[in-house]
């Protein structure tokens, strides 16, 4: 598999600036991370959640967890994490466990921890978990130029 169509289409409309790093597959970002000596805080993970008002993306650093209680207090939503059926009707054109960041190109609104953003370069999922894209913190700012952002995680011990 390569790049997922809808990463590929929103990296286009946005004239982003990437190259993609090809790794040996992989069953998780940080495997992948690993493989290719990314640091894992510069590792966008992406998590699919919902409610009765439909799904929510929030993204965090892979080296950290999701404080689901925050979240849910900075949106006002009462979210759960979707169930694998869900991911893959959203997430059509990737692979389980490869979703990217951009989860406003898929319909969903976006929500962006802002730990993420604290060094020059950021890598994510292309959708498939034999590539990851990367490019600089300033062009990923502007590819998530749409998503909420807000401090709902916290780094793994």
């Amino acid at each position: 598999m390569t790049m997922a169509t809808t990463l590929a289409r929103c990296l286009r409309n946005k004239q982003s600036r990437f190259d993609t790093v090809r790794h040996p597959g992989s069953p998780s970002s940080m495997a992948a991370a690993r493989a290719e000596h990314v640091p894992g805080d510069r590792l966008a993970k992406t998590v699919l959640l919902e409610d009765n008002r439909g799904y929510l993306t929030a993204v965090i650093p892979s080296t950290h967890h999701l404080k689901l209680s925050e979240l849910r207090e900075q949106t006002g939503r009462k979210l759960t994490l979707a169930h694998e059926n869900g991911v893959r009707e959203v997430f059509r054109d990737c692979n389980l466990g490869a979703i990217p960041p951009v989860g406003m190109a898929y319909g969903t609104q976006t929500w962006l921890d802002d730990s993420l953003l604290t060094h020059p370069d950021v890598y994510f999922e292309a959708g498939d978990h034999q590539e990851l894209v990367h490019m600089s913190i300033e062009q990923f700012v502007d590819l998530m130029a749409d998503a909420q952002r807000g401090h709902f995680a916290h780094r793994d011990m």
